[in-house]
C-alpha cells in the first residue's frame, strides 16, 4: 500500500511542477488558480511522500519519488508543452525507469 502512495506522490510531484510551468504562461486570475494547484500539489505530495516514508526507508522513498517526479516531468513537458525529446535526454529518462524499477525490486 505504502508504495502506491509513494507512486501517487510522485505523479503529485508531476502536477505541481506542470501547474508551476502553466502559471508562468498566464496572468490574472488564471495564474492565482494554476500557483493554487501548484501549492496544493506541492502539499500533498510531502505529505503523502511523508506518509509513504513511514514504513518504507527514506533512502529508498525518496529516490522513487524524485526519479516519478522526473520521469513524470519531462512527459508533460513532451507532451504538453511541446519540448523537444532528444535520443540521449530519452535514452537517460529510461535509465531513470530503470532506476526506480530497480529499487522496488531490491527493497525489501
Amino acid at each position: 500500500m505504502n508504495w502506491i502512495i509513494l507512486i501517487v506522490a510522485g505523479l503529485c510531484e508531476c502536477a505541481f511542477t506542470f501547474c508551476l510551468s502553466n502559471a508562468k504562461l498566464v496572468t490574472g486570475t488564471a495564474h492565482y488558480l494554476w500557483f493554487g494547484g501548484f501549492a496544493g500539489f506541492t502539499v500533498a505530495s510531502m505529505v503523502l511522500l511523508m506518509t509513504a516514508s513511514r514504513t518504507l526507508p527514506l533512502s529508498i522513498a525518496y529516490p522513487v519519488w524524485t526519479g516519478i517526479g522526473a520521469v513524470g516531468t519531462v512527459l508533460c513537458g513532451v507532451l504538453f508543452m511541446h519540448e523537444p525529446l532528444t535520443g540521449w535526454q530519452l535514452f537517460f529518462v529510461c535509465l531513470l525507469i530503470v532506476a526506480v524499477i530497480g529499487l522496488k525490486i531490491v527493497s525489501a
